[in-house]
């Protein structure tokens, strides 16, 4: 049976470790070549990419700074120079300050908002003269852009931004076949999870309150993100769909 994703052509910003790189590999192992966007880490970025060739699809890493628009023209620049067309974007890389809201600045504000909201405005801008029919945006959020969580406001803020504008995406883009959705994770133990200081909590936390079991890996969210690539989900648009494990649901 032919793999689901045969032929297509996909770009995952932040894809050199965590989330971004199990959806790298997901989309990889369904037979999609794979973009890898980076901004620090070269070495992963290129061992990822080897990982995709073993698989035998194309892959190319390209370093570049989602939030900022001469980084990201400069990397569609790249894309264009390989590939013709893009079935697949997703916005994963993130950044952010975690602080209380007291204690933040506008820098700060300006930081969380370019990188985890505007940067998704940027990818779709540039991505969409290049997708035919068919053509899938997804972003990466949290459940903080809902919920109230220390030191997370201002990123908080951004994921609710972000959210907002795929609804907006989807309406704009919806009449030429592009699907625009999210992808809102729990908690997930990846690198980035360690900067926060109260991990342990979270982690305790979200395996005493989850039904479906007491952790989510960064292949379950692969999974739900490869889910909303296939025809089959064709008339999911505009959509947050949260993989938490019922988290959510839980008293």
């Amino acid at each position: 049976m032919a793999d689901a994703l045969s032929g297509k052509v996909g770009l995952v910003t932040g894809a050199a470790r965590g989330i971004g790189r199990a959806i790298a590999r997901k989309l990889a192992s369904e037979g999609c070549d794979v973009i890898v966007n980076y901004y620090n880490s070269h070495d992963e970025a290129e061992a990822l990419c080897a990982d995709v060739r073993s698989m035998g699809r194309r892959a190319l890493a390209i370093k570049g700074s989602v939030g900022m628009p001469e980084s990201v023209e400069e990397m569609f620049d790249e894309i264009r120079q390989h590939y013709q067309r893009l079935d697949i974007v997703v916005s994963n890389a993130a950044s952010g300050v975690l602080k209380p809201a007291m204690d933040m600045r506008l820098k700060h504000w300006r930081w969380c908002m370019e990188t985890n909201a505007f940067a998704l405005a940027l990818l779709a801008q540039h991505a969409a003269p290049m997708m035919t029919s068919g053509g899938r945006i997804i972003a990466l959020s949290s459940l903080g852009a809902s919920r109230a969580m220390p030191d997370y406001g201002f990123i908080g803020a951004s994921k609710a931004a972000l959210e907002s504008l795929v609804r907006t995406l989807a309406q704009e883009l919806g009449p030429r076949n592009i699907r625009v959705n999210t992808v809102s994770a729990g908690v997930v133990d990846t690198d980035a999870l360690s900067h926060f200081p109260n991990r342990d909590t979270l982690l305790e936390q979200f395996a005493a309150r989850t039904p479906a079991g007491p952790t989510l890996s960064p292949d379950d969210v692969a999974g739900a993100v490869y889910l909303l690539c296939l025809p089959e989900a064709a008339m999911i648009n505009g959509h947050t769909l949260v993989v938490d494990g019922g988290f959510c649901i839980s008293g």
